[in-house]
């Protein structure tokens, strides 16, 4: 009798531990927020990544924490009213509306010495001590910004850029992701290096970008990088990216639905360790 409650005891431990439930916190730009918002997509996406990796690890509750358009130095400024709740896990995704609004990327001395909001450095700086003074044995996964090509917006042509071929106000998207890695490394973080290891490149983000031929007035679909320098009226032009143009991305900067597979496969590898 004796051996079968102890047996029955075992079990129950076991099972308890088994099923342990885990707190995911997600914080990000518009590629977080999309997770809740396909439909503003026009049916280009089905899923963000954090439903995918819920697939493959269904005792996660995740709360989404993306704001779009939102860059690191705008969650660091509006910390305290944006309610982050106690978790057991925080992932920050942010990096490419730094870069595209030019902010600093500072340098590693800023997290260190938490030097203030003025760069993406101490901007992280703010979002890291918030989190730990949530949780302080969180675990905290940094994840650095794709690459990009040109971006227009399906809701509103107008709102466009230049993708990471080129520098914006001297600095390269490339040199944000290489800060996120240095605080991770410094403060021995995963890092799910998306900008180097994901192998979503410049060269197969879009399959084209479908603009005017300047010569002969008619459209014509342009690879990467024949695309660039190629004048687009966002007034007069048919939208670049038809869905026969998507590949890792549907606008040349959000993810497809093989984009976000790529993103929540990585994350996997390293939330199974949790």
């Amino acid at each position: 009798m004796k051996k079968l409650l102890l047996l029955i005891a075992v079990v129950c431990v076991f099972t308890s531990f088994s099923s342990k439930k885990i707190t995911w916190v997600a914080i990000g730009d518009s590629i977080t927020w999309l997770n809740e918002h396909t439909n503003d997509t026009k049916g280009r996406i089905t899923k963000g990544y954090m439903t995918r990796v819920l697939e493959q690890l269904p005792d996660i509750h995740y709360i989404n924490h993306g704001y779009n358009g939102w860059t690191s130095g705008d969650i660091a400024k509006d910390i305290d009213s944006l309610r982050f709740q106690k978790a057991d896990v925080y992932s920050i995704f942010l990096g490419t509306n730094d870069w595209w609004q030019g902010r600093p990327v500072g340098i590693l001395s800023d997290y260190k010495n938490n030097t203030g909001n003025n760069t993406i450095n101490g901007s992280y700086r703010i979002i890291i001590n918030k989190l730990r003074s949530l949780n302080k044995n969180a675990k905290i996964i940094l994840i650095t910004p794709m690459q990009r090509v040109d971006f227009v917006s399906m809701g509103d042509m107008k709102n466009n850029a230049w993708g990471s071929y080129k520098e914006k106000n001297g600095q390269s998207l490339a040199q944000v992701a290489a800060a996120i890695i240095a605080i991770g490394n410094y403060e021995h973080f995963d890092v799910v290096d998306l900008y180097n290891k994901s192998g979503m490149t410049l060269k197969n983000l879009v399959k084209y970008k479908r603009l005017k031929d300047p010569k002969t007035g008619t459209y014509k679909n342009y690879p990467y990088p024949a695309f660039i320098g190629v004048s687009f009226n966002p007034e007069r032009d048919e939208y670049p990216y038809p869905p026969e143009a998507i590949n890792m991305t549907y606008d040349g900067l959000h993810p497809s639905d093989k984009g976000f597979a790529i993103i929540a496969k990585m994350l996997l590898n390293v939330m199974k360790k949790y």
